[in-house]
């Protein structure tokens, strides 16, 4: 059974911050907690900041990611969320908040 991620809004990237650096206090892995804005840069930025992670080839696979190459964004964004775990209808909304200037922070612990 796969474990569903636990997703948190945001709207700043300080609210990012400190939402990873509460996740580490609590004692969850630098390498379970990603961070994800719609914009691929921001995205990039984003993780640097705050020591977090980009959902990545390792975590949707080489078949995904190459896809990912030719999808829109919106469709790329939910394709990255869901190979993680969230299921489609949540991946929806959130890439529905992600448009809306929201950022998210995601703990995916399996």
């Amino acid at each position: 059974m796969q474990h569903t991620p636990s997703v948190q809004i945001v709207t700043t990237a300080m609210d990012a911050l400190h939402a990873v650096r509460d996740l580490n206090r609590r004692g969850f892995r630098q390498d379970n907690i990603y961070v994800m804005a719609h914009d691929r840069d921001e995205t990039k930025t984003l993780a640097d900041a705050t020591d977090a992670n980009e959902i990545g080839m390792a975590e949707e696979g080489a078949f995904t990611s190459m896809a990912n190459v030719f999808r829109s964004r919106g469709d790329e964004i939910r394709a990255k969320l869901q190979a993680i775990g969230i299921p489609e209808s949540e991946a929806e909304r959130y890439e529905e908040e992600l448009d809306q200037g929201r950022l998210l922070v995601i703990t995916n612990v399996q």
